[in-house]
């Protein structure tokens, strides 16, 4: 309750059964009595969202549970499972007060008024969609389990990225053994990115709520809004049908990826007309219709949501009937993929067109900075590339280990997005490949770096000693833009940057198709 209020603007009422809300002149309103949140999945959206939402709404009691023991166990420790600038402090201040980590689900669901769902939504490996549909089986599960447990009426959320039409599918499972128990179901998509997700949980660009059009749904979306506006004004909260919000999400994340693509095919021409991408790319974001934002050049785009999302993308459109739509989207995957594979055939053919037993430094393994997430991270195709033509690999990344690392390398495409209990238990640890927790040592006698994440500390090394403690002709392939480029050809070392004019020597050496 906020005593700050002017009494003028501020009288009660009634939204939702017995639950009393307050609501200011600001239009912003703040529930009044106790309500209990459940949050199954303890991954990257579900435990900094529901952190942000108990440290917001310190009236209301938030748990957070998952089935991996070992993954609650880091939640409730000094160390936690995922890497998220400003997430330590929030957990630490609202943990043991309103904010709880558990491996009980059911007891938590059961007590709870809303449930979160964000658990996996992986792509299909196998039968009806295999590579593009999303595998609900997890999603199903939890839906099951929540009409078990529940003894009384529920708010269900999807948080996790769904394919549209998936809330009505939840729905028919949740009625059809309700035990007289109503639900009601709502899409909540998440928009974080990750390096930002608590200052993007803080001031979102908005917060959009999909539910059903009738009283019930209304209400549903209304008890919902109100959690979000203890601190997000309500002009920011979108309220839609179900169908737009999920689509919405997928559209989002396509749209974000189709940016990327476009600035990566640029680069390419650039780097064969002597451009510089990075002054394409200031010059068209100045246009006011397309802005500045997701137009640098880089080895492609990675992270849980952009490829899984447009795959999704595609097989709805392809299970819809428009082919031409779906041959659209699969473009920016594409080009995607051709960035990656072009980067690797640059190093190759720039070290006199083979790279067999010559140690390459790679410099970064997290799909972008401030994060220790390497799903779809480029650098696993890049890698397995150099390693395809017998490279010796020193792998440097202040936030990923070398289990981490060793996994992405030897698992098969998606495994990586099924819970880690599903994932190969000890996978085979990939030959020629060292993980190091030194720049310095992951380059000493190195003949080529790789820069494929765009940690700040890598603008900053001394790349003097660097090249001192190289093999000659050293070599830096820029794949973030990160490093002075000039800088480092005085000292002496050949660079290629994306979407840069090439060296004279790198010309000579063209990238093969």
């Amino acid at each position: 309750m906020q005593n700050h209020l002017n009494d003028e603007f501020v009288f009660r009422y009634k939204l939702v059964g017995s639950v009393e809300y307050i609501k200011s002149g600001k239009d912003q309103l703040f529930l009044s009595k106790m309500v209990k949140i459940c949050c199954i999945g303890a991954g990257y959206v579900g435990g900094p969202t529901m952190a942000v939402i108990a440290l917001k709404c310190p009236n209301i009691q938030v748990a957070v549970v998952d089935i991996s023991t070992a993954r609650i166990n880091a939640w409730n420790s000094d160390t936690l499972p995922i890497y998220e600038p400003g997430l330590d402090e929030v957990v630490k201040k609202c943990r043991g007060k309103n904010l709880s980590f558990s491996t009980d689900v059911e007891k938590h669901v059961a007590e709870s008024d809303i449930v979160f769902v964000s658990v996996n939504t992986p792509t299909k490996t196998q039968g009806l969609g295999a590579g593009k549909a999303a595998d609900l089986t997890y999603w199903e599960s939890a839906a099951r389990m929540i009409a078990d447990v529940a003894k009384s009426n529920k708010i269900v959320v999807e948080k996790s990225t769904v394919p549209v039409k998936t809330a009505e599918a939840i729905e028919k499972i949740l009625t059809h053994n309700s035990k007289g128990i109503n639900f009601s179901i709502l899409s909540n998509p998440e928009f974080l990115a990750e390096g930002t997700a608590i200052s993007d949980l803080l001031n979102p660009d908005r917060v959009l709520i999909g539910g059903r059009e009738t009283p019930e749904g209304k209400k549903a979306i209304e008890t919902l809004r109100d959690v979000y506006a203890h601190w997000v004004p309500v002009d920011r909260i979108l309220c839609t049908n179900l169908w737009s919000a999920e689509l919405s999400k997928l559209a989002a994340n396509a749209f974000l990826a189709q940016r990327i693509s476009s600035v990566n095919a640029m680069s390419a021409l650039c780097e064969a007309t002597g451009a510089d991408v990075s002054q394409v790319a200031h010059a068209v974001g100045k246009d006011t219709r397309i802005g500045p934002k997701f137009l640098n050049a880089s080895v492609g785009f990675g992270g849980s949501c952009f490829q899984k999302d447009i795959l999704n993308l595609v097989y709805i459109c392809e299970c819809n009937g428009i082919p031409e739509v779906a041959t659209y989207w699969k473009q920016v995957i594409k080009v995607n993929d051709y960035q990656k594979t072009r980067f690797v055939n640059r190093i190759v053919s720039s070290m006199f067109n083979t790279v067999s037993g010559k140690k390459i430094a790679v410099l970064g393994f997290a799909f972008k900075k401030d994060t220790g997430d390497t799903r779809e991270t480029p650098a696993i195709d890049v890698c397995k590339g150099l390693i395809g033509d017998k490279a010796k690999l020193s792998i440097y990344d202040p936030q990923v280990n070398q289990d981490q690392i060793q996994r992405d390398l030897s698992m098969k495409k998606f495994d990586w997005d099924h819970p880690v209990h599903l994932q190969p238990m000890s996978p085979t640890s990939v030959k020629d490949v060292s993980v190091v927790w030194d720049a310095y040592t992951a380059t000493k006698d190195a003949h080529g770096i790789c820069i494929l994440t765009e940690w700040d500390e890598f603008k900053n090394l001394d790349y003097q000693k660097i090249f001192n403690d190289m093999q000659k002709p050293a070599f830096v392939f820029d794949g973030r833009n990160v490093v002075d480029a000039e800088k480092l050809r005085k000292i002496g070392f050949i660079v290629y940057s994306i979407g840069k004019p090439l060296d004279d020597w790198l010309k000579d050496m063209p990238a093969v198709a």
